[in-house]
């Protein structure tokens, strides 16, 4: 199995894994066949300074998919084994889709800082 995080507002994929309403959670079989999804509630506060990504490695998230994030969260998240995917948005199971198919690398582009006003290009998928 597979588990895939996606930081989430309303239906869509969050601008800043920080801020997010939640993190809705994807779990795949072992062909890449949806299986189940869950909201995660987002906790207070910055996202590389909560206990998010020990709580991702613990339930088995391999993977996120994400809009931006700054370099704290992605160092956090990767030393927990998550490879995460940035410069994600539209609709969650828009972005989960064009992941399976391939379709979706990292921008490679994060935000600087909080509150600096940047938002990471959309991918286009």
């Amino acid at each position: 199995m597979k588990k895939i995080a996606v930081p989430t507002r309303g239906n869509a994929v969050d601008d800043h894994f920080g801020h997010c309403e939640f993190y809705t959670i994807f779990t795949l079989d072992d062909s890449g066949n949806l299986l189940s999804s869950e909201i995660l509630p987002s906790p207070q506060g910055c996202g590389c300074k909560s206990d998010i990504a020990s709580v991702f490695q613990k339930m088995g998230v391999s993977v996120m998919l994400a809009g931006n994030m700054g370099p704290g969260a992605l160092n956090v998240l990767s030393s927990h084994g998550i490879n995460v995917i940035r410069g994600c948005s539209g609709d969650v199971r828009n972005v989960l889709d064009a992941y399976l198919e391939g379709k979706l690398q990292d921008s490679g582009v994060g935000c600087g800082g909080h509150g600096d006003g940047h938002h990471c290009p959309e991918h286009g998928a």
